[in-house]
């Protein structure tokens, strides 16, 4: 009887144990960072993007042909061409963090220093473009 007590005292204790254990670990579980869209830098990754990209204050400009948009973009994004960047200025915010995109990263890096030369301080490039977008399992509207 005695053996019986200890045995299953010593498993009372196991078991105690093993729930202090499981709670703790879900006490010190670790939460993404949230992004601080005022200190993005010039070239940002999809995965920054995904995390802010429908947030107010936040624009997605798409640059590639409106072919190419119509073959996959992220839901939301405004589409200016490269091509009609320069005479369309007025329809791109100075008031908002503005993403720049296109297939691979090419045109929307020159697009970027485009509108830096224009006096824009808060523009950004997307690295990888739409690829990477969907590379990264992201969603895309076509």
């Amino acid at each position: 009887m005695i053996i019986k007590k200890q045995i299953f005292g010593s498993l009372w204790i196991v078991v105690l144990l093993m729930l202090v254990a499981c709670n703790k670990g879900a006490q010190t579980a670790v939460t993404a960072p949230e992004v601080d869209i005022a200190a993005l830098p010039d070239t940002v990754d999809v995965q920054t993007v995904s995390k802010i990209w429908e947030q107010p204050g936040v624009l997605l400009l798409d640059v590639r042909e409106p072919w190419e948009y119509d073959e996959g973009h992220i839901p939301g994004v405004i589409l200016i061409p490269m091509n009609e960047v320069p005479h369309r200025l007025n329809e791109i915010p100075t008031d908002q963090e503005v993403i720049v995109t296109c297939r691979s990263g090419n045109r929307s890096g020159q697009i970027t220093d485009l509108l830096r030369q224009q006096g824009y301080t808060n523009v950004h490039n997307m690295a990888g473009g739409i690829v990477a977008w969907e590379a990264a399992g992201l969603p895309v509207e076509r």
